[in-house]
């Protein structure tokens, strides 16, 4: 396709010219994590994603976890604590430091997965094509220059839940895929080590494979590093009564690897059986863990840890002290019983591409991916320069005039909120979609 050539000769030309951003590594050295035919791989070990999900605030607080000690290091004792591996984080501020909680982190052998969005810098579901402008992808750059040098990120999110249960959302899909490609051809041309990047889905029946499949087609330049799903069909039952059965025979061909970016179903008690199964051999053929939903009490009732103080002021203070809830025990427990296989779990160390979904009555989705906008492509050269942050004015509305690349030390977000942004964020609510319990996205991204 004529995106995959142009990226292929700007990647090139980059590469040579561009070195990575500055800045220290973490304190304890960490195997990165890679991508081997189906599955993550430690090295030569293989490796399976144990952890939660991390959004102190929730998305209404639009809270950076990772750039204030305050708020990762009492944390992180817990993650100690469960005995978790990865932790995903929802929003981070691209202008703000983050060198002592991703050392702590890496202290303590926990990798990060990272969103490239936030509500301000995100595809707009609604109306797409506008949204997806060289202002957007300063900001998804900038987040990757901030995080591409701790060995410790394992990788990043290009997107979150746009694609839904409605026809007109999976129009936005041709836009992910272009900035998960663009994350990518990105990586490449400032040379950082080969961070993956790929989609996390909403579980919608009617779309659940086309999504799988479209993020697994075209060229190697298109294709992303991995697909990821928020799955909440398994409440406290067990894994044929979740129809976690049909989803691994559904998946069983896959060329790319596979897990689950949130799942814990609250309609009762929780036990986290899942991971029983994710851990077993019914699974880990085809799946590489995945993470649960999640660790702060929020007003959506998910969470194992209560953070005093945290639900006053839009959530914006989450210094307060920790609770544990009864479901952390139940969490650890679970992470203690259920641990990572030994071997290669039977992972097919062949990636092979799947062929692009046809349009039909549930998929309206052209293969061609858009040309990435011109203005953008400044950055592969010179970098991205300071980010955003969490408050810039945001680029839903933006035109593709490049935004100014500031490499200076001021800090360049803003107080100022986005008035053009209408409400992208959304408290978790259980949505019925086909016979499955769904949820939608902390944030839309």
């Amino acid at each position: 396709m004529k995106s995959a050539a142009i990226f292929s000769a700007l990647a090139a030309m980059s590469a040579v010219q561009a070195s990575p951003a500055a800045g220290p590594k973490a304190k304890r050295s960490v195997t990165p994590i890679t991508v081997k035919g189906n599955a993550f791989f430690k090295g030569n070990e293989r490796f399976y994603v144990r952890g939660v999900d991390y959004q102190p605030g929730g998305a209404a607080g639009n809270v950076d976890p990772l750039a204030d000690p305050k708020v990762c290091k009492p944390d992180i004792e817990k993650f100690k604590k469960l005995g978790i591996n990865v932790i995903r984080v929802y929003s981070t501020d691209n202008s703000k430091d983050h060198d002592e909680c991703m050392n702590a982190l890496a202290d303590e052998g926990i990798y990060v997965v990272l969103d490239a969005n936030n509500p301000n810098y995100s595809i707009n579901r609604d109306n797409p094509h506008p949204s997806y402008n060289a202002v957007y992808l300063q900001s998804v750059f900038a987040t990757i220059d901030a995080f591409a040098k701790y060995d410790n990120t394992m990788a990043f999110f290009s997107g979150n839940e746009v694609i839904h249960d409605h026809l007109n959302t999976t129009r936005t899909a041709k836009y992910v895929k272009a900035t998960d490609r663009d994350m990518r051809a990105y990586i490449k041309a400032r040379n950082y080590r080969k961070i993956p990047v790929g989609y996390s889905a909403a579980d919608v029946t009617d779309n659940r494979m086309q999504t799988a499949h479209y993020f697994n087609c075209g060229s190697e330049e298109e294709r992303s590093d991995f697909f990821a799903f928020n799955d909440y069909s398994w409440c406290s039952s067990d894994f044929i009564t979740a129809g976690w059965d049909k989803k691994v025979e559904a998946f069983k061909d896959y060329g790319i690897p596979l897990f689950l970016s949130e799942y814990g179903c609250n309609t009762k008690t929780r036990d986290f059986g899942e991971l029983k199964a994710l851990m077993g051999p019914e699974m880990t053929h085809v799946y590489s863990g995945g993470l649960m939903y999640e660790y702060s009490m929020e007003p959506n009732n998910y969470g194992i840890v209560k953070i005093k103080g945290g639900d006053l002021n839009n959530g914006k203070d989450q210094t307060g002290e920790r609770e544990e809830l009864p479901e952390f025990a139940a969490f650890a427990k679970a992470l203690k019983d259920y641990p990572a296989p030994e071997g290669d779990g039977g992972y097919n160390p062949n990636s092979k591409a799947s062929d692009c979904p046809p349009k039909d009555d549930h998929w309206d989705v052209d293969p061609d991916l858009p040309d990435m906008p011109e203005g953008a492509k400044i950055y592969f050269e010179k970098g991205a320069g300071k980010g955003p942050g969490l408050k810039g004015p945001g680029s839903q509305w933006a035109s593709d005039e490049p935004a100014p690349i500031d490499n200076g030390d001021a800090d360049s977000s803003s107080d100022k909120p986005n008035a053009a942004m209408r409400g992208v964020s959304f408290d978790k609510a259980p949505l019925v979609i086909s016979g499955l319990a769904v949820l939608i996205g902390g944030l839309l991204l």
